[in-house]
């Protein structure tokens, strides 16, 4: 087998996610054989960084030996089993360890198969509770402009990419967008707190004016990942916290992305010091390994459903695969290596290792910003950086960067015109400095007018 006998297999029969594919006429897809730390490698022996930990999803490198024991082991007692009306002690465990590590006054886990699931579940959840509640009236929901949470029809309404969203506007609910505090819009002289509070005045607004409609507010703790790593000050989350209480509103954090140490602590929530009442977890929890997501709630949430059955509050949600028990071993042995190995320690070291490398790009005449929150950092590429200058998205810059990692042993996604790195954390500091030389070389090319 070569990579070109699978490609041809590949393009017969597959329709792949994220894609044109008729980009793959002159940019084929890359069959990977295998993987072992931070690298990929294709069917013709050629080797990748997963600079992108395969979707923001891998945090302990592929191959693991821990984790695979812990499926393996698990895989020969229980494979699956329904979790209505049966348990299994993998899930039970699991939601007691997510529930100790998550933000105090977070007590129940409900499952899904994925992130877009389990912001359905909050919305669905928070919707239900207000009726439960005998407000009815409260339907609708509000989130930050830039901001994306998934591809079903549900999280797809409340987020706000155009190019994700527009071609399903009349299947959408109506949510409400506030502008976004990202930094980046910041004015000359203005930090980032103080763009952050500036933009909350018009959330405030947004939630007095509607608060008796509204169920909850989305929000992606300190970085919007799609929208282009877009990144705020904790400030914001302090201060809608404190509006939610006030307005009698949700707090639901979209940590799908961000949670599990990739802004620096283990959930971006902890930065704030806050509690939301939903907090939505997936990618990391199994380390990249296997479907999972939760989504963590309150008692008092969880309370406004427990009832008699006759009186129809139940929250019958529900997925096949809910609580899969290989899914939770994945994840109970990434929470061990959390555990035992001092990751978030060991994280800090190499963020600012990635700041320092990438630190040369801060006076590169086409790069408008070079921002980084813990392990997620980012590149901005403009053709007029002193005036934040996109560059038009028909060009494609990002494609030239992507191009150049792959004939440099490096796996680059950008965002658009946003060259980001967020790798596995068992990245060593030689493979940082790889993966920094590679991504300035293709913003270079990228750049060339």
């Amino acid at each position: 087998m070569n990579n070109a006998d699978l490609i041809r297999r590949d393009l017969d029969v597959l329709w792949h996610p994220c894609t044109q594919m008729k980009d793959h006429e002159t940019n084929p897809p890359v069959p990977i054989k295998r993987g072992k730390g931070v690298w990929l490698e294709d069917y013709d022996g050629r080797e990748f960084i997963d600079a992108v930990s395969s979707w923001w999803v891998n945090l302990f490198g592929h191959a693991n030996p821990r984790i695979n024991a812990r499926i393996r082991e698990q895989m020969e007692q229980l494979e699956h089993v329904i979790l209505a009306g049966f348990s299994h002690e993998p899930v039970v465990e699991l939601s007691e360890r997510l529930v100790d590590l998550a933000p105090e006054g977070l007590t129940r886990a409900f499952y899904a198969d994925n992130g877009s699931s389990a912001i359905e579940v909050a919305l669905k959840m928070s919707f239900h509770y207000w009726l439960n509640r005998g407000q009815s009236q409260k339907t609708r929901f509000v989130a930050l402009t830039g901001s994306y949470h998934g591809e079903t029809l549900g999280a797809l309404s409340v987020g706000h990419v155009p190019l994700y969203r527009e071609t399903y506007g009349p299947l959408l609910l109506e949510a409400i967008h506030a502008p976004s505090p990202d930094c980046y819009h910041r004015e000359p002289g203005e930090d980032c707190a103080e763009y952050a509070e500036r933009q909350f005045a018009e959330m405030e607004r947004i939630l007095a004016e509607n608060a008796d409609e509204v169920c909850a507010v989305v929000v992606e703790p300190l970085v919007q990942c799609v929208g282009g790593m877009r990144m705020h000050d904790p400030v914001y989350l302090e201060r809608l916290r404190e509006a939610c209480d006030r307005y009698g509103i949700h707090l639901i954090a979209d940590e799908i992305a961000v949670g599990f140490g990739r802004t620096g602590t283990m959930f971006a929530c902890e930065q704030a010091g806050i509690t939301p009442d939903f907090m939505c977890l997936s990618k990391g929890l199994t380390a990249g390994y296997l479907p999972l997501a939760a989504t963590l709630t309150t008692e008092e949430v969880y309370c406004a459903f427990y009832d008699d059955f006759n009186n129809l509050t139940a929250f019958l949600h529900s997925h096949s695969f809910t609580g899969n028990p290989l899914g939770c071993a994945a994840a109970l042995a990434t929470l061990d290596i959390f555990a035992e190995d001092e990751v978030i320690e060991s994280n800090r070291r190499k963020a600012e290792v990635m700041g320092e490398a990438m630190a040369p790009l801060n006076d590169h005449p086409k790069v408008a910003e070079v921002r980084q929150t813990g392990m997620i950092l980012a590149a901005e590429m403009s053709p007029d950086p002193a005036n934040r200058t996109a560059y038009p998205w028909q060009e494609r810059r990002g494609l030239h960067v992507y191009r150049h990692g792959l004939e440099n042993r490096a796996l680059l996604r950008p965002l658009g015109n946003v060259v980001y790195l967020m790798p596995p954390y068992v990245i060593s500091e030689e493979e940082i400095h790889h993966l920094a030389r590679v991504a300035t070389e293709g913003i270079d090319i990228a750049t060339r007018d």
